[in-house]
């Protein structure tokens, strides 16, 4: 049996503090991440395509209660190439929970946040112990593109928190090799199925089980006999898991059974998906089937915190240095095979955006999913520094010291940007501020909630209105339309609008004129505005630049 997973390393490196005060702390970090979400779930915005995946799940729950007669869902936009867990969740749920069906959504995105943090937690401690399992639950939840995106990336998040229990239960199931657990098995079909009711990106999970248990296998046995056996038990123990799986993916992603070659289909257009769309790079507007293999790169090292990116930084360091000792021993791998998993969940998205170059936009948003193993991976280097750090006398405490500083800089930031921790920059390009028109900002445009708000207030706040007032938006009508008090609604033509709300990305905001009556400023930095375009004359308008997308 490979399950070597030592976990003592908590203690060794932490002798003052009982592992059991370790958890119970997160458990608390776990609980006010919790109560955040409920206290916060209704200040966030509408993204750019809520609307058009919540018909999506509409249709989806149409397509079973009209007993599988109602094919419109196959035909809506190019949706069918996702998966509808999420969106068929919020399409029930609307029918019998009274409330604002997109607080609704966001709420339930929170949910699936708050299910890959637990993951994330559960993985980095399972590896390495209870003081690491902590410090990535603290490094993901410090990370403004995961705790900020968790309400309004619908369609991220929540694939992330499934891909990230998929490789727990993946290093979970491959150690415990040639023993073959339920509940692991249990754990890979029901992750790994949802994954799938998501986005076909589940291949990914696949992949790493796949490689994983044909280590496990090698390592178990001594000849190729013993070691096909192993394998073949491994694969017979995963037929339930596989039987699991598909069963979730064909009831929340039914176009997928509906021809022979769909997912191959959908594979294949996804990593060829390009449309007429801009993204921008440091300062450089491109469009996003020209932007470079180190684009995602790019983003990841000005998206994660300072303190994120050390622990990389320090792990890549010491497990440079490990890897000779893979080489000293079998029991050296087979004390390393848990961390296989987690190495291809970073290395292997990674490597095909650096060598693919896929089209790409919004920063990290569509490889959202390399936060919570890249979290587990930080948590690993944080904690090898710690450990070498006793060497020397009160070293330990100075690094400790460092890291809790970083942890409250990196708070403050979020707590200033709230509701767009989303928005987060680290101090490397000098936060939002050094961001600002040099990198992807309100792509979702949430900031319209709050704008449509200021809206609001200066509308009404000079009285009755003397007749109704039309309200234009640089993002989707509802996004605006939404929060719109009465006596205004909404229009698409912007020119003849009375009012114009628009976030700041990409310059969207100057695709009209009209005087200023307030803005949304986070960090001295203005994410949106409200136009005053009454007796503007409207054969004047400026050039319209692209939208946020």
């Amino acid at each position: 049996m490979l399950d070597v997973v030592t976990q003592p390393t908590t203690e060794e490196a932490l002798p003052a503090v009982a592992p059991a005060r370790i958890r119970r702390l997160a458990f608390a970090l776990l609980i006010a991440l919790g109560l955040f979400a409920l206290l916060a779930f209704r200040q966030y915005g509408i993204s750019n395509d809520e609307e058009v995946q919540h018909t999506y799940g509409r249709m989806l729950l149409d397509f079973y209660i009209s007993g599988f007669a109602d094919h419109s869902a196959f035909a809506y936009k190019n949706l069918y190439l996702y998966g509808g867990l999420f969106d068929l969740i919020a399409a029930t749920l609307e029918r019998v929970v009274p409330m604002n069906v997109w607080d609704l959504r966001h709420l339930l995105s929170a949910a699936f946040g708050l299910l890959g943090l637990a993951g994330t937690w559960l993985l980095a401690r399972r590896l390495m112990g209870e003081a690491a399992g902590l410090a990535a639950l603290a490094l993901l939840a410090l990370t403004g593109a995961w705790t900020g995106a968790m309400f309004t990336h619908t369609k991220d998040v929540p694939f992330a928190a499934m891909m990230i229990w998929a490789l727990y239960f993946t290093t979970r199931f491959a150690a415990r090799l040639p023993q073959v657990r339920a509940r692991d098995v249990a754990g890979l079909g029901l992750a790994i199925g949802c994954a799938f009711g998501l986005r076909v990106g589940a291949v990914f999970a696949v992949l790493y089980l796949g490689v994983a248990v044909t280590a496990a296998a090698w390592m178990c046995g001594h000849d190729l006999a013993s070691r096909s056996a192993v394998l073949g038990r491994a694969a017979l123990g995963l037929v339930p898991a596989g039987l699991l799986a598909a069963a979730l993916t064909i009831l929340f992603w039914p176009w997928v059974v509906m021809a022979p070659d769909n997912l191959i289909l959908a594979m294949r257009t996804f990593s060829h998906f390009a449309f007429n769309l801009d993204t921008i790079l440091d300062g450089v507007v491109m469009k996003i089937g020209a932007v470079p293999g180190t684009y995602l790169l790019d983003y990841l090292l000005v998206r994660l915190p300072e303190l994120f990116l050390l622990g990389i930084v320090l792990a890549l360091v010491v497990g440079v240095r490990a890897l000779p000792s893979l080489f000293a021993g079998h029991r050296e791998r087979v004390e390393a095979l848990p961390w296989l998993p987690v190495v291809l969940a970073t290395a292997v998205p990674l490597g095909y955006a650096l060598i693919a170059a896929p089209p790409l936009y919004n920063g990290i948003r569509h490889f959202t999913f390399l936060l919570p193993p890249l979290a587990v991976i930080a948590a690993a280097g944080l904690q090898a520094a710690w450990r070498i750090s006793q060497r020397w006398p009160g070293a330990n405490a100075v690094a400790l010291g460092a890291c809790l500083l970083l942890a409250f800089v990196h708070l403050a930031t979020l707590i200033d940007l709230h509701p767009y921790e989303y928005l987060a920059y680290n101090d490397l390009i000098g936060g939002l501020r050094g961001a600002e028109g040099r990198w992807e900002e309100d792509y979702w445009a949430s900031s319209l909630r709050e704008a449509t708000g200021l809206l609001n207030a200066y509308v009404h706040g000079a009285g009755p209105l003397p007749h109704p007032y039309t309200v234009a938006a640089c993002a989707e009508p509802v996004q605006a339309a939404a929060w719109l008090a009465p006596g205004l609604t909404m229009t698409t033509d912007w020119l003849a609008a009375d009012f114009f709300v628009s976030p700041t990305q990409m310059n969207c905001h100057l695709a009209v004129t009209g005087r200023i009556v307030a803005e949304v400023v986070r960090d001295g930095v203005t994410i949106a505005v409200v136009r005053d375009r009454r007796g503007v004359n409207s054969a004047q308008p400026n050039l319209k630049p692209s939208g946020p997308g």
